[in-house]
């Protein structure tokens, strides 16, 4: 298993208090492992093996698990008031009414609780109301470009590092992709693409139209950076063969969104502070699953640029929105605490112009950024603007 420190060191700072960690992120980012290294934390400690109760919900043993009365019934014969323990529930929406029975956990027992899934709707209803703020979020992604290279046991600084991230590009970041041969790298990530649209939307959702959501996707994914409305797609897709309406666009798209195939980036007026109804921008949740949607061909490279710069923002901590400044765009508006950072993002920079124009209108002191692809060794800003490529932006701390 490959160590992956920043999400443990979440789980062990959240260890022992009176809140529900609930680890959130698509199909096959992680979650499972991180439970396993959490354990194996655990047991590093000294905590005893009976003391710590791991579940998997989408193992054979327990597939006849589904109801809150299973759950009761299994977990019932193992419990002791007078014990500490701790609870590990992989894929737990698995289970209908499972939020009851977790509550009734933490009210009932001395214990530590963690649960995955794989569908933002845990988090809202029942799991909300009966829980009222006693839960913490831990969002895992696929690996960022820094585990990466350290699953790949690349040194950052070395020669191979440019390559990487070529590779990276194209292929993504899901761990099991990441350490499988080339030659059957996109077999996986076609797995995983299929997974997802069948079992984590359609299943769940009863969504029977697979045709149409798969075109949404595929939209999504070769407009990458481009503003997106429900009427403009449907009209795309309906000029392709494929007749939708703006209604179930606007439900695929949340379902897309539940799922963790895609982050929507809303757009905010920086003028008016006040975030504008009409569009937003899709990205998806690695690289790799993007190139398999789009048919595994090249092209859009500025928008696949700003969706893996949206990804490591989302990482970092910050809600990114879409900027709107009078008729300019801001790439990005991050913000984190008591932090704002502006970031414009170009393939290269243009000749008769500079991506910095747009920053340099709005007012404020907070820190502007211009990320590119191509290396200019020889600009270092623009106008006092800082300008960095995306490789030494994606490896610095």
């Amino acid at each position: 298993m490959i160590q992956r420190d920043m999400y443990l060191n979440k789980l062990i700072k959240f260890k022992d208090i009176d809140a529900i960690k609930v680890i959130t992120g698509v199909r096959r980012s992680g979650k499972s492992v991180l439970l396993m290294l959490y354990r194996d934390y655990l047991k590093g400690r000294g905590i005893s093996e009976k003391s710590i109760l791991y579940y998997n919900f989408e193992d054979f043993d327990l597939l006849g698990i589904r109801t809150q009365k299973d759950l009761i019934g299994l977990l019932t014969p193992r419990l002791n008031k007078n014990k500490h323990y701790y609870f590990m529930f992989d894929e737990i929406q698995m289970v209908d009414g499972w939020q009851s029975v977790i509550n009734g956990l933490r009210v009932s027992y001395n214990c530590d609780i963690v649960v995955t899934g794989s569908n933002a709707k845990m988090l809202s209803g029942e799991l909300a109301t009966l829980l009222s703020g006693r839960y913490v979020e831990i969002p895992i992604y696929p690996f960022s470009f820094k585990e990466f290279l350290s699953a790949k046991n690349i040194a950052i600084g070395s020669r191979r590092v440019d390559e990487a991230f070529l590779e990276y590009e194209r292929y993504g970041g899901f761990p099991s992709v990441v350490l499988a041969d080339e030659t059957i790298k996109d077999t996986i990530l076609s797995g995983i693409f299929d997974t997802i649209i069948l079992n984590d939307i359609s299943m769940r959702a009863n969504v029977r139209d697979t045709e149409s959501l798969r075109g949404l996707v595929g939209f999504l994914a070769d407009n990458t950076g481009q503003l997106i409305k429900a009427a403009s797609v449907a009209g795309t897709l309906k000029s392709e063969g494929i007749n939708v309406s703006n209604h179930t666009i606007e439900r695929y798209l949340q379902l897309l969104e539940d799922a963790f195939l895609f982050y929507r980036g809303r757009q905010y007026d920086l003028r008016g502070r006040a975030y504008l109804r009409t569009a937003g921008k899709y990205f998806i949740v690695d690289p790799g699953l993007r190139r398999n949607a789009v048919g595994r061909r090249p092209g859009n490279y500025s928008g696949q640029l700003e969706n893996i710069v949206y990804l490591e923002l989302i990482r970092r901590g910050y809600k990114v929105d879409v900027g709107k400044l009078d008729t300019k765009e801001i790439d990005f508006v991050a913000r984190r605490i008591d932090e704002i950072l502006y970031i414009q993002v170009t393939y290269e920079i243009p000749r008769n112009s500079y991506e910095t124009d747009n920053l340099l209108n709005i007012s404020d002191n907070y820190q502007k950024l211009l990320i590119t692809q191509i290396h200019y060794p020889d600009i270092k800003d623009i106008d006092g603007i800082p300008v960095i490529n995306i490789i030494d932006w994606l490896l610095e701390n």
